[in-house]
């Protein structure tokens, strides 16, 4: 185990208390008409839901960050668009939003977890925007009405600068954000949501970093941060330690991870090149094990293999499912109990061009959003999963695979897979 430096939070270093200011007035947004379309996947059935087909570059946020608001009235993405950056979608009527802010627009986003807020950066201060979305019965002819009510929480100290996207703990008391100090080092800032406190939870040296900064989604004290050379580091803010939960081998892949459940974090990687499954691992253990297994055979193409390995995972909350994508646009599910892969969607990338997909999730597990490029532009697409499919996964039992589909042992950079014995036999 790595430990690169231990500081416990309490006495954490304090950057500054910023006195959380109350709210600052509303205001209304512009809302724009729909533009959205949906088909019907040819391959599998699945429901495609085109947020965006307007000729720009629309893309859903990273797959680890909370993109719909809590009462899954609104999703969030980013477009280039004119005059666009952070925009919603109305799913009640199809509208699109500029999500922005007086005094400028926002950057580093993530809904909140438990009410319809979004925070994000603007400058040097993070900022927390309600909405109230109130739907038109008749949006052709007269929009929808969204409301923003903004709140600064607190203003970066100088000296410091956020460089990653924020991110809410398990129970929605503080912000996480990777940040650049003016030593020249690497770390990551925690932000008390109510009191607008930011403190120092770790700092580490240039090369043992690489972004990706975000909050266990059960233990509230716990992050985790792309390091290097071992790509999996966890931040405990109990005591400020900071280590390694897996050893890479020389020439292992690792890569794309996000938490899950019960204190685990799914993510990519495999022993051979070109070979990626889909595996979990135990942040306390440091167990692995796979969730989704890719395939490699030596006559295989880099084209070729791309289409049956991995690279970007993530688990519902729920733990009935895990989505990852591929390098050709493919989306596929895996169940979390039995580990049964089924292909929600295809093609929705050329393979050595375009946005990877990054699939992330919505609040009830039922739907999957990514980057598309089916319809000749990168845009935002919702996949809706099968009833029946749920259906099946839910008679299948409820048991995730972090509780040990198959365990996963290393023997001199060899990937043993071993079956676990069904409680049923």
């Amino acid at each position: 185990m790595i430990r690169l430096r231990r500081l416990g939070f309490a006495a954490a270093l304090l950057l500054v208390v910023a006195r959380a200011h109350g709210a600052e007035g509303s205001y209304a947004l512009d809302v724009l008409p729909a533009e959205h379309r949906t088909i019907t996947d040819p391959f599998t059935g699945a429901e495609l839901l085109f947020v965006t087909t307007a000729p720009t570059q629309d893309s859903n946020l990273y797959f680890h960050e909370r993109s719909w608001l809590a009462d899954s009235s609104m999703l969030l993405f980013h477009s280039s668009r004119p005059q666009g950056g952070l925009m919603g979608y109305v799913f009640a009527t199809g509208e699109l939003v500029r999500l922005t802010t007086p005094s400028g627009g926002l950057g580093g986003p993530t809904a909140a977890r438990d009410r319809n807020s979004i925070f994000g950066c603007r400058g040097r201060e993070i900022v927390e925007v309600a909405l109230q979305i109130q739907p038109s019965d008749d949006p052709a002819t007269t929009p929808s009405t969204v409301t923003a009510t903004e709140r600064v929480i607190c203003t970066i100290p100088e000296g410091v600068n956020a460089n990653t996207a924020l991110n809410e703990n398990a129970d929605g008391t503080l912000l996480s954000a990777g940040a650049s100090f003016s030593d020249g080092r690497q770390g990551i800032i925690v932000v008390n949501i109510e009191t607008g406190e930011v403190r120092e939870a770790c700092r580490v040296p240039n090369e043992a970093y690489a972004g990706h900064v975000q909050f266990s989604r059960t233990a509230p004290h716990l992050l985790s941060f792309a390091g290097s050379p071992d790509r999996l580091m966890v931040v405990d803010l109990r005591d400020g330690s900071v280590r390694s939960i897996h050893r890479q081998m020389p020439g292992e892949l690792v890569t794309h991870e996000c938490w899950w459940i019960n204190d685990t974090l799914t993510f990519c990687g495999g022993y051979v090149d070109g070979q990626s499954h889909v595996k979990v691992i135990n942040a306390h253990t440091g167990e692995v094990r796979i969730v989704g297994a890719g395939s490699w055979w030596p006559e295989g193409t880099p084209s070729e293999l791309a289409r049956r390995n991995w690279w970007h995972a993530a688990g519902h909350e729920s733990g009935r499912w895990v989505v990852a994508d591929n390098w050709h646009g493919d989306i596929v599910l895996f169940e979390g109990r039995t580990c049964r892969m089924r292909r929600l969607t295809y093609g929705h990338r050329t393979y050595g061009h375009g946005i990877h997909p990054h699939p992330g999730w919505d609040r009830r597990g039922e739907q999957v959003v990514f980057t598309s490029h089916m319809l000749g532009n990168p845009d935002v697409c919702v996949a809706t999963i099968p009833q029946a499919w749920q259906r099946e996964a839910a008679e299948a039992g409820e048991e995730p695979a972090a509780a040990g589909p198959r365990a996963v042992t290393n023997e001199g950079g060899r990937t043993t897979a071993v079956p676990r014995k069904d409680p049923s036999t």
